[in-house]
């Protein structure tokens, strides 16, 4: 077995491999990892001067996009129309006014409605085109599709049984069935779990206002309202792949889970404000009292 530990688009990675490597195969294969992490960074992160997405919220104009743009900028626009542009990439400028911006000031400006998705940019693949220069988020899936990058790169090498934890997105792969046992961290208490769920062969993410919180909002912001939702505490999705786990932990905050079924296909758990859990039924969570 190889363990993997690292940092990379500023947050903490570990990647458990249960196929033999050997010392050589390892160094080789965490080098491929940390450069592709390193690439997906520099296109996409909003906190990098020299990133591709700070270059677009500058100038306007048509910018060329990697290969693995399509499969993110088409799942961001099918949530945007779901929730009828709640979850949307042009919360970015939102975000940095909120005082989540590059220096994490996490001091509050004042912050205006962002435009709507047609009037900023348009987007056929492989080109992006801004017709004003403003800030994209990518957050709401962008560490769920690295998850689902750095796990293909890992199947590449003939891996087939591997967990990718990018600090609670992740996916897991396991040829003999072997499952996952994970924790659902407490939204009050980091060191504790309000239940535990076992997932195999899927993508498990979860999305919750205690990690990046302050003054009177969270990471996640109403574009409309300009305030963070407070009737939920906590989101966990599985899936079958990550990108889809992460941005619909997003989409949960702000519309019904039926309102995404018809699209997507998951299981998932909520923990409202006053501690009441509403779940789907494959979602087969131990809930502790405590």
């Amino acid at each position: 077995m190889s363990k993997f530990e690292f940092k990379a688009i500023g947050t903490d990675w570990v990647i458990d491999i249960m196929d033999y490597l050997s010392k050589d195969e390892e160094a080789v294969l965490l080098d491929k990892i940390k450069k592709r992490a390193e690439e997906f960074d520099i296109t996409y992160s909003r906190f990098r001067g020299d990133s591709l997405v700070t270059k677009m919220s500058k100038t306007v104009g048509e910018y060329t996009l990697p290969d693995d743009a399509d499969k993110m900028i088409s799942i961001y626009k099918k949530a945007y129309d779901l929730t009828h542009g709640l979850v949307t990439p042009l919360i970015g400028q939102v975000l940095v006014d909120a005082g989540y911006d590059e220096k994490y000031s996490l001091v509050k400006r004042e912050m205006t409605i962002p435009k709507k998705w047609e009037e900023v940019m348009e987007w056929k693949n492989p080109i992006l085109k801004m017709l004003e220069p403003s800030i994209l988020d990518f957050g709401a899936c962008g560490k769920g599709y690295l998850v689902d990058i750095i796990s293909e790169i890992i199947e590449h090498d003939g891996i087939k049984s591997y967990t990718v934890d990018g600090s609670g997105d992740m996916r897991q792969r396991s040829v003999e069935g072997i499952e996952l046992r994970v924790g659902l961290e407490h939204p009050d208490d980091k060191e504790k779990v309000i239940g535990v769920i076992e997932i195999k062969n899927q993508s498990l993410c979860g999305s919750a206002g205690n990690r990046r919180k302050w003054a009177d909002v969270h990471h996640i912001i109403n574009p409309e309202t300009l305030s963070s939702p407070k009737h939920i505490l906590a989101v966990w999705v599985i899936a079958d792949d990550t990108i889809t786990s992460d941005i619909l932990t997003t989409c949960l905050f702000f519309v019904s889970p039926e309102i995404l079924q018809n699209d997507f296909k998951f299981e998932y758990l909520v923990l409202n404000n006053d501690f009441s859990v509403s779940k789907s039924e494959g979602f087969e969570v131990e809930l502790f009292n405590s």
